[in-house]
């Protein structure tokens, strides 16, 4: 473990904004994510885990906590079988390219989620109709206290959503696939990222997708659309003109820009349609959503 030294977070996250925190590690075996976990408890310091850094707010001020990375045999990834199993910081385009290659599918649609393994378990990530829940087995989870696994209905896995809270760090995960040809998986894999490039500013500074879509037919994106949101701007950040439910950096932009617009949208769409979106980024820090 090392002193952040004032470097702030923002280089971790993909959108690029966030202050700094207190301390920073990079384990790379269980035994250091352990240690880590077990320092930071002495210390009486809160966790938390940033992985790829997509699916992310941290505080402008920065985050009074021990920030982990997990790397080494921690991001690694491996077939066994029908099963993949990956440590929690294995980016999902690692281990789509292992499945691939092994002529396993059911991990096609994380092509669209720029994030690790450990994160898909942590919100339940999904996309094109599918998420982690239906190829999941069970995941190692570690804590200051030990490690131990815990299955999907351990885990509380429902949509966009888990149980596991920062401390709760996901070391390892095996995910049950299905044969399948690899040329399929590779076609299929083709189609995605097209209608992904095709919808959203994948060429753009975002955290990924803002609110989860609402009970109903109308999306959250379609929502703040109809709205009126799309390149609303609040400072350096302002609302894609591709897909109103992304956050883009247009340059210098803060987490509490991201913030204001974040409230205005939830503000649009209560008054309009009467809903209350719900976020799907995580915030971390000292910091939430503003009243509306």
């Amino acid at each position: 473990m090392r002193p952040a030294g004032g470097v702030a977070l923002a280089r971790y996250t993909t959108i690029g904004t966030g202050g700094p925190a207190r301390a920073l590690a990079e384990p790379g075996t269980l035994a250091e994510l352990e240690q880590a976990l077990r320092s930071a408890a002495e210390r009486g310091l809160a966790v938390a885990t940033v992985g790829l850094g997509s699916n992310l707010l941290v505080a402008d001020e920065g985050v009074d906590a021990l920030v982990l990375r997990l790397g080494g045999e921690l991001a690694a990834a491996k077939v066994e079988g029908d099963m993949l199993v990956a440590g929690g910081g294995a980016a999902n385009a690692v281990c789509l390219h292992r499945a691939r290659a092994a002529g396993l599918g059911g991990l096609e649609f994380a092509c669209a989620i720029p994030g690790t393994v450990g994160g898909g378990v942590w919100m339940n990530a999904g996309a094109y109709g599918s998420d982690w829940s239906t190829i999941l087995e069970r995941a190692l989870v570690a804590t200051c206290d030990g490690v131990g696994w815990m299955t999907p209905a351990e885990l509380g896995l429902s949509y966009r959503h888990s149980a596991l809270r920062h401390g709760q760090v996901v070391a390892a995960v095996e995910l049950r696939l299905r044969p399948r040809p690899p040329a399929e998986i590779k076609a299929a894999v083709a189609d995605l990222v097209a209608r992904r490039k095709g919808t959203q500013p994948t060429n753009r500074r975002t955290f990924g997708s803002v609110f989860k879509n609402p009970p109903g037919e109308l999306g959250a994106g379609r929502m703040l659309e109809l709205c009126g949101l799309k390149g609303f701007r609040s400072g350096g950040a302002v609302i894609s003109p591709k897909h109103a439910n992304f956050i883009e950096n247009a340059g210098g932009a803060t987490t509490a820009d991201c913030l204001a617009l974040m409230a205005e949208a939830r503000r649009r769409a209560r008054e309009q349609y009467g809903v209350e979106l719900e976020h799907e980024v995580v915030l971390l820090g000292e910091i939430g959503l503003p009243p509306i």
